[in-house]
This record gives C-alpha cells, sequence and structure tokens, in this order.
C-alpha cells in the first residue's frame, strides 16, 4: 500500500505518485491555501472548518459548501476559493436540533430537489468508563441517515436512518475514545450507469470480520422513502438489509478498530474524474484505536457498482504531512477529498487538476495523469 512518489524534473516541490503498473498517476504540489468557511460549535464552544467531509453543490452561479461538527452550516460563494460562512442550516423538525449531526455527502436532482447522507453519533450509549477520560457522551453509537431539502439547502427534512448495526449491539468496554458500534462517515453517489445511490460507509461493528468500508444501494425510485430499502454488499449480493444487516468489507479493518492498535481505512470520499473516465476514492487510514492518521491512500474503478473493482489503496500522503495543512496550527489529517475546482465541478466531480483538502484547508494541487502518461 505504499507509495511510488518520483521526482518530477522542473516542477520545484511536486512529486509523482503512481497507482500501479496500467493504472493512472498523480502529481501533488503546493498550491495557495484555501479553508472552509466553517462555523461555530456551540457544544464545544469553537469556531471549525469542517469535522467530516464537506459536500459541494452548485445552484445558478452560486456554489454552496455543507461543513460540519455535530451540527452543518452552509457557506457559499462563487468559486472554490471564494466561500463564505453563511449560518447552520434549519430543520423542519426541531428536535433535530438536539441531534449531533454531520452531513457528508449532499446530491442535488434536476428538479433542485438536494438529498444529504448524514453521520449521526449518538452519545451516553455506554456508562462512564472508570478512571478513563473521554469527551462527554463518548463513546458513541453511530448511525447513517438521509435529509431531503426544497430551498437550496437551507432547510432540511429528515428521512430516517437507513444505515447502522443490530439495535444494542454495542461494544461498551474497548480501546476505543470515539465508538462503542454501528455504521458512520459515509460518502454517497449516483452511479453513471444505474442511476442508483451507493452509500460507502465505515463499519463500527463489534464483529472484526465487518469492519472497514461497507457498501449500500438504494434504488433511485426509494429516495424519498428511503427507510429500510438499502441493501448492503455482502458475499458477493446486495443481499442484506441496512439496518442491522451483515457486511463484507471492501477494504477490511487490518487491526480491530476496538483495540489499542487498530488499523485500517475509514472516511472515504469519491468523485468522478472526467479527465481518467474513473471513479477516485480517497481514503483516511488509522494507526491505532484514536484515529491518529498514518496517512492518506487513494483507489479508482471504472464502476461504480462493481465492489470488487478498486484498485488496492495506495498511499499519496504520509501523517507527517497530513497534519499540517496549516503548518502553523497542527490538526488532525483527516477528511481526505479531492475536490474539483472549475465552475461545475466540486467533491464529486473533477478534471484533471483539482484540490485535496484534509480538515477542510487544502494546500495542495493534484494533477491526474493517465496511464499511458504515467512516466
Amino acid at each position: 500500500m505504499a507509495a511510488l512518489a518520483l521526482p518530477l524534473p522542473g516542477a520545484g516541490q511536486g512529486r509523482l505518485v503512481e497507482l500501479g503498473a496500467g493504472r493512472p498517476a498523480l502529481e501533488i504540489s503546493p498550491a495557495p491555501l484555501i479553508r472552509y468557511p466553517g462555523g461555530h460549535n456551540p457544544n464545544r464552544g469553537r469556531d471549525f472548518h469542517a469535522d467530516s467531509n464537506s459536500p459541494t453543490v452548485w445552484v445558478g452561479d452560486t456554489l454552496y459548501v455543507f461543513n460540519s461538527w455535530e451540527r452543518p452550516w452552509r457557506g457559499s460563494g462563487p468559486d472554490l476559493a471564494r466561500l463564505a460562512r453563511g449560518a447552520p442550516v434549519n430543520y423542519t423538525d426541531a428536535r433535530l436540533n438536539e441531534r449531533w449531526i454531520w452531513f457528508e455527502a449532499v446530491w442535488k436532482e434536476d428538479d433542485g430537489t438536494m438529498y444529504a447522507w448524514y453521520h449521526n453519533e449518538i452519545p451516553n450509549v455506554c456508562p462512564p468508563r472508570e478512571g478513563v477520560r473521554l469527551l462527554p457522551g463518548y463513546p458513541v453509537e453511530v448511525r447513517v441517515g438521509m435529509m431531503r431539502s426544497r430551498d437550496d439547502g437551507a432547510t432540511w427534512e429528515d428521512l430516517g436512518h437507513i444505515l447502522g448495526t443490530a439495535p444494542g449491539k454495542l461494544k461498551c468496554v474497548s480501546d476505543s475514545p470515539w465508538f462503542a458500534g454501528g455504521t458512520g462517515d459515509p460518502v454517497a453517489y449516483k452511479d453513471r450507469d444505474s442511476g442508483d445511490y451507493y452509500i460507502f460507509f465505515s463499519n463500527y461493528s463489534p464483529e472484526f470480520r465487518e469492519q472497514g468500508i461497507g457498501l449500500g444501494r438504494l434504488a433511485f425510485r426509494d429516495r424519498d422513502a428511503p427507510r429500510g430499502k438499502v441493501r448492503i454488499w455482502y458475499d458477493g449480493r446486495f443481499s442484506e438489509p441496512g439496518l442491522g444487516g451483515r457486511a463484507t468489507p471492501i477494504f477490511p479493518q487490518t487491526v480491530d478498530v476496538f483495540e489499542k492498535d487498530a488499523q485500517g481505512f475509514w472516511g472515504p470520499a469519491i468523485h468522478w474524474n472526467t479527465y481518467l473516465g474513473m471513479y477516485v476514492m480517497t481514503l483516511n487510514r488509522m494507526q491505532d484505536a484514536r484515529f491518529t492518521a498514518e496517512g492518506v491512500y487513494v483507489s479508482v474503478n471504472r464502476r461504480l457498482g462493481d465492489p470488487r473493482g478498486w484498485s488496492r489503496p495506495v498511499k499519496i500522503m504520509d501523517r507527517e504531512e497530513a497534519v499540517r495543512a496549516e503548518p502553523e496550527k497542527p490538526h488532525n489529517g483527516w477528511y481526505a477529498q479531492i475536490v474539483g475546482t472549475a465552475k461545475g465541478e466540486s467533491d464529486k466531480l473533477a478534471g484533471q487538476t483539482a484540490r485535496l483538502f484534509l480538515d477542510g484547508v487544502s494546500r495542495w494541487e493534484v494533477r491526474f495523469r493517465r496511464p499511458e502518461r504515467a512516466r
């Protein structure tokens, strides 16, 4: 999984990373700093850039970005480099204001309706751990849900949870300070072939064999009533229910997420690359139960609906660089996303040149090379 980094003649500090024989390559070079506008988390009393994947959506000449930390904020601007902080999104059900919600994927349909896939953390599901210092409410249970907006993402209606482990299937005693079980940190993409949605998620099931990057499918016709309609990839078929079902991970966890030396991929992000004609997935990789970043990885696939078609992930950035998106203020090195910069491009669509974001901050440009030009 280690990257093959080659020097670029005459390219200054840039480097070339090859994704494997017959596969694309990408150049990573320094670029002017871009920060997402983020918001303010009143629960923690802190401002933030992003604490999850940050979906971007074009509406006419306006680019909207959704940055989240227990509550999504909607910023906007004329392009990726000129996004201004907006306001927290509104919910049609005021009770949602009490829930911890992160928007990690947003898709706008042709009629203007937006659908969001969210990571929901349910706190205080486990007794306090004696002698262990954790953030209030942790470890949590995580679930994935969907919402719908008809006013360009300002107001959202909850459509319910669509992915989660079986009720009561938690692991309260472990080395993980974050999770006691569940499914979270998703990304969703509408398949260019079938028109259905594929939801890639991080599976934090107590069952080790199911941990890693899982995949669910939601038929397009079920988008407005998705509860109970998602089917999870298991044993070669989309056969298991989204709520309580079993999963066969695309990229299995290497060491149990609940053990001190946990190792594995989590938090996928996906875009369709028009220059390559391929889907590109970025992945975070943990090196312990606290999710300490080990590095950033990339995998590619020509068909979204082929779980076995993803290439072996290749590291494109080490921890030492990832945590210093802002050198004067190191972050976690989490939430790797490749985002297109041209009008109409987004976290879901990019061309030959794009930006790499970590923790809602970008100081890198990514330039893709087709396989025949990799050397």
